[in-house]
């Protein structure tokens, strides 16, 4: 009587929420107000003024797409840099600070050059070290450490954060009404007056970061992998984090002159939701940011990836329970296909009466856990992606036939009207939960005017996705699920070496079987 009692509150639930979305949808159109100013940054407003307090959000259009050769990692460092303070922020003395910053900015390039010489002398470098090393003590006697975090906290802020992905990087942070100027004086600061203290120190935890995300974690492991060979020319192959190498060679000026270039208005959406009013918030914005330089808007990225040709193996030998990744090239946004895979992703992996959770962890039990989503950005053509854990003693092999099975049934049978209903309706509630949020709102705002180029994409998404029928999903599985289109990744304990192989072959020999997951973007 409990579960039916509590069934049917889910399914008042679900039904006011749907109800509600069309009329919240166009809401949110009548809503957002923007502004774009002289020097080319646009802000977007939507005020709420049942609560005291607001939401805002910088989103540049700069990520690990666009980096170069030279540049690999260098958006991920610059978001860790920001956080370092500025001439008047986490320090006590700039003054003092100034020629010790100065020095260490000097010995620190001459070193990073003379560990680029094959023919550098090991004392002199030995010696660099040494003095690098007594310097940065000396500076730490000025360091205010994590003083940005510190002042907003003294002020009620919470969720001060920020993260780079392939296409974006973004700086947030919720306080009350009151405190927004206070905001408004913290980040335009920040982007005007960085000082990249503690550089060499930092670009250390970068690496140790990246050992513990990808090189010792088979779950990076896979998913570093399972990129690397799903493109082989295009950017998106590249960790956002770099390659070691990349780390290690990246250097003090070339981080400046990516931040300089880059990190400015022609790149920059501010979104600000909640207690604000849209003339104070033009008037806040203008006079803290209105005066930066419009800097240099990011190029679009030219590569094309090639189209593949033939279904691609990657077998990864590690000391760690076995796991699968199946990726499928695709489109991204607005595509009419990108709209089908939101749906696709439903159908096969939401909840407990999905197709993949069905088949492959209940009535198969070869599996301990599947999951889809999207990868690695929406800029540009991208992967749909199909990971799972086998369950002991069955294999990797097992589960690859299990996934295929489904994947075939999908390109042959249309799926319920039932399934998909469901699916649509996930994709409503969620998109409405994230738009009630002041957060959510403010993340997904930003995030659309800079991945689609108008943040107007999540107005009619529920339109767009009621329009597709179970001919469409089917007709979506046939052109992309193919086996010339897909990389297969797997991690295991097997014997032998990394091995990557191209081919037309439907299933992995037993041998050649060795390989990450992702969940929601990358790191």
């Amino acid at each position: 009587m409990m579960f039916q009692l509590r069934r049917a509150w889910l399914l008042s639930l679900v039904l006011l929420l749907l109800s509600a979305y069309p009329a919240a949808a166009q809401r949110l159109e009548e809503k957002v107000r923007e502004h774009d100013f002289d020097n080319g940054l646009k802000l977007l407003v939507v005020e709420r003024h049942d609560t005291p307090t607001v939401t805002a959000y910088i989103t540049l259009k700069v990520g690990s797409v666009d980096e170069t050769s030279e540049t690999r990692g260098i958006a991920h460092l610059l978001e860790h840099m920001l956080f370092k303070g500025t001439t008047s922020i986490g320090t006590s003395d700039w003054e003092k600070e100034r020629p010790i910053q100065e020095e260490i900015e000097r010995v620190g390039a001459r070193l990073d050059d003379l560990r680029g010489r094959p023919d550098a002398d090991p004392k002199v470098i030995a010696e660099l070290s040494r003095r690098l090393d007594a310097l940065q003590a000396e500076q730490q006697k000025y360091v205010v450490k994590d003083e940005f975090s510190s002042i907003y906290a003294e002020h009620g802020g919470v969720g001060f954060n920020a993260f780079t992905s392939k296409d974006l990087t973004s700086y947030l942070i919720s306080l009350p009404s009151n405190k927004l100027e206070l905001w408004a004086a913290i980040e335009s600061d920040r982007l005007k007056n960085a000082v990249f203290r503690e550089f060499y120190t930092e670009r250390e935890v970068v690496k140790e970061e990246r050992r513990r995300a990808y090189e010792t974690n088979p779950g990076g492991l896979l998913y570093e992998n399972m990129m690397a060979n799903s493109f082989l020319m295009h950017p998106y192959r590249n960790p956002i984090i770099g390659w070691m190498s990349d780390i290690e060679n990246l250097t003090l000026e070339q981080t400046r002159q990516f931040f300089d270039a880059y990190y400015a208005p022609a790149n920059m959406t501010i979104a600000l939701v909640g207690d604000v009013r849209f003339d104070d918030a033009v008037k806040l914005v203008q006079r803290y940011f209105g005066d930066m330089d419009s800097g240099t808007p990011m190029p679009p990225v030219r590569a094309v990836e090639p189209p593949q040709r033939g279904e691609r193996r990657v077998s990864i030998q590690f000391d760690a329970e076995p796991r699968l990744a199946i990726s499928f090239r695709k489109p991204t946004l607005p595509h009419a296909d990108d709209y089908a895979f939101d749906l696709i992703n439903l159908v096969l992996t939401n909840g407990r009466t999905s197709r993949l959770f069905q088949s492959l962890v209940v009535d198969k039990a070869v599996a301990t856990s599947v999951s889809a989503y999207g990868a690695p950005g929406a800029r540009y053509s991208n992967l749909f992606v199909i990971t799972a854990v086998p369950r002991h003693p069955h294999t990797v092999a097992e589960v690859e036939e299990a996934i295929f099975a489904e994947l075939d049934r999908l390109m042959r049978e249309p799926v319920s009207e039932e399934e998909l209903q469901r699916a649509r309706n996930r994709l409503q509630t969620d998109h409405l939960r994230m738009l009630r949020e002041n957060n959510g709102l403010a993340r997904m705002l930003t995030y659309y005017q800079t991945v689609a180029g108008d943040w107007r994409y999540l107005v009619d998404y529920d339109e767009r996705i009621a329009e597709f029928t179970a001919e469409d999903i089917m007709r979506t599985a046939r052109r992309y699920f193919r086996p010339e289109n897909r990389t297969i990744t797997t991690v295991s304990r097997e014997e032998g070496s990394v091995m990557v192989q191209q081919g037309h072959r439907s299933a992995p020999a037993p041998e050649l079987e060795m390989s990450r997951s992702a969940v929601g973007g990358e790191r």
